[in-house]
């Protein structure tokens, strides 16, 4: 296993983050003259690093408005999930490739153009791998992987990579919103879409967020899958695991894009959502 020194950043307060810059820095005095800039699309995050675009909390409010470029998620990491500019579609990124499942059930390859205002990567070193069958429904499955959790530490961030056979796999996505924008709750009532596919090939990009994460993310896991064939994909709401090979990552640190526009910044981010959330990370509202 890698070496890992934690680095981990919390505040009780949100504001309070010590933010990395977004991009190269200049930076004032003597010694920083006599660096070297990096070389132009050099990698410049730590591959241990959880790299997050804005609060899940600034989403479920209703901020869709896209703060990072795909071009520059790139540059943070190589696997990961999250949503697009105006709610079109579930993120999934895998193997540094980003894939859009839309809310009509299509995939596509996204361009380096695509702005995004919610999501969360990191690079996938592999840290532990493993192979399951018979894997029977979706609690079965995080039950597997927060057993790892248990081993290896609660309050790092994780990344799995699970790539196999899927008996069932249950799925959603949405529909792109127009301004102004409803909280994501009320949107999802009437504009996400399900999706049931059986005898599957494909993969689940998996991450997790500690506890201490529930005031800037949902805390434990969350689930993005894709086929093999790039057709089908979306948020994961239930499955079936015929067999499967999985990949763990476990990451140390954690760095934040918070977005630039008016409505995130005018947000009461100590309302509590964690009820909305629930609602919008789970299938009660299925119909």
């Amino acid at each position: 296993m890698k070496k890992r020194f934690v680095s981990v950043l919390f505040c009780t307060a949100v504001m309070m983050f010590s933010l990395s810059a977004w991009g190269a820095q200049t930076e004032t005095g003597s010694a920083a003259e006599t660096e070297t800039e990096p070389e132009a699309g050099a990698v410049t995050s730590d591959r241990d690093t959880f790299f997050q675009v804005s609060l899940l909390q600034g989403l479920t409010f209703g901020d869709y408005y896209g703060s990072v470029s795909v071009k520059d998620l790139k540059l943070k990491g190589d696997i990961g999930l999250g949503t697009f500019d105006g709610l079109d579609g579930e993120l999934i990124m895998l193997d540094g490739s980003v894939y859009k499942a839309k809310g009509d059930g299509t995939v596509e390859l996204v361009d380096d153009t695509e702005m995004i205002p919610f999501c969360g990567i990191t690079f996938l070193d592999e840290d532990e791998t493993w192979s399951v069958e018979n894997i029977e429904t979706y609690d079965d499955l995080l039950g597997i992987l927060n057993q790892k959790v248990e081993e290896n530490g609660i309050n790092r961030f994780y990344a799995a990579r699970i790539a196999g056979r899927f008996s069932e796999m249950n799925v959603r996505s949405e529909y792109a919103q127009e301004e102004p924008y409803m909280p994501l709750a009320k949107v999802l009532e009437t504009d996400q879409t399900f999706f049931d596919y059986s005898d599957i090939d494909g993969t689940i990009v998996a991450l997790y967020c500690p506890p201490y994460m529930s005031d800037l993310n949902a805390s434990g896991w969350h689930l993005h899958f894709i086929s093999d064939d790039k057709t089908k994909g979306g948020h994961v709401l239930g499955l079936h695991i015929e067999k499967a090979d999985i990949a763990l990552d476990l990451t140390d640190s954690f760095e934040m894009k918070l977005p630039d526009n008016d409505m995130f910044s005018g947000f009461d981010l100590t309302i509590d959502q964690s009820e909305d959330i629930k609602k919008v990370e789970t299938d009660v509202d299925r119909k």
